[in-house]
Order: structure tokens, then sequence, then C-alpha cells
């Protein structure tokens, strides 16, 4: 690790250039999501985490862990997601007071149908900017920030 007091005019472009490709990229996707009639792209990372789990199913504070999402808009999040259905509560045994959180039947399906547009909008957005060597340098080089 450098010891550096700030950045170099590299490396604050680098992290500009992230930012401004990461809300494009994101804006882009959503764009595609609302024209599919589909729900942003908070449900369907809420959804794949769910689906992936061991069980099927996560505590919110596991869920939380693993998206970018904050504790407040994740519990609105999910609560919309049980209104639709595509999530249950569950309770959980050793604590009273915690739930788990269980894509159902139908949250799957729609998990399945966001894929989908989601697979196509990063091969139109990314994938088709990029060569396969080039993707594979961009994300080793990402790795390293994880």
């Amino acid at each position: 690790m450098s010891e550096r007091s700030a950045p170099t005019s590299a490396t604050t472009e680098a992290w500009v250039g992230l930012m401004r490709a990461q809300q494009r990229a994101l804006a882009a996707i959503e764009k595609d999501f609302k024209a599919a009639g589909l729900p942003p792209l908070g449900w369907y990372d809420v959804l794949w985490e769910l689906v992936k789990a061991e069980a099927g199913r996560l505590r919110p504070f596991e869920i939380e862990a693993r998206t970018l999402l904050a504790q407040y808009n994740l519990s609105r999040l999910i609560d919309r997601l049980e209104k639709e259905g595509l999530v249950r509560r569950e309770a959980y045994d050793e604590d009273a007071r915690g739930c788990w959180v269980v894509a159902t039947e139908a949250g799957r399906g729609m998990r399945a149908r966001m894929w989908e547009t989601y697979s196509r909008s990063i091969e139109k957005h990314i994938g088709a900017r990029l060569s396969e060597p080039e993707a594979r340098e961009l994300a080793a080089l990402l790795s390293r920030l994880l």
C-alpha cells in the first residue's frame, strides 16, 4: 500500500472514470428494466442473493451485507417484495425478534425474467464495448479494489 497523502492525477482520473461508468451503466440498465416493464435493479439484487443462498433464505442483515442497499432502504424494499408476493418472512427459531427472508416461487420466477433483460443489458452496455481480453483485464483490475 502506498503512503501518499493525496491521490495522483491518474488515481483521481481512474476514480472519476469508475464512478461515471458505474452511474451511466446503472442508469442504462434501469432504463432497460423500465422499458421491459420490470421492477428496479435493487429487486433483482435481493432476489438473486436469496436464490443463491443456502436453503434459499437469509436474514435481513445478511442481505444488507451482500448488497449495496442500506438497512433503511432494504427494510422498505423487503416490505414491497413481500407485498408483491415475491418473498415471505419466516420466524427465526433462535431469536423471536428476527426473521428469515425467503424467495417465493413467484420471486424466483421474477428473478429469472429480470435476468433475461439484465443479461442482454450487461452485454449491450458493457460487453459490446469491450473485447473479451479487455473485459478480463478490467475484471482483474477491479478485483484488486474489492
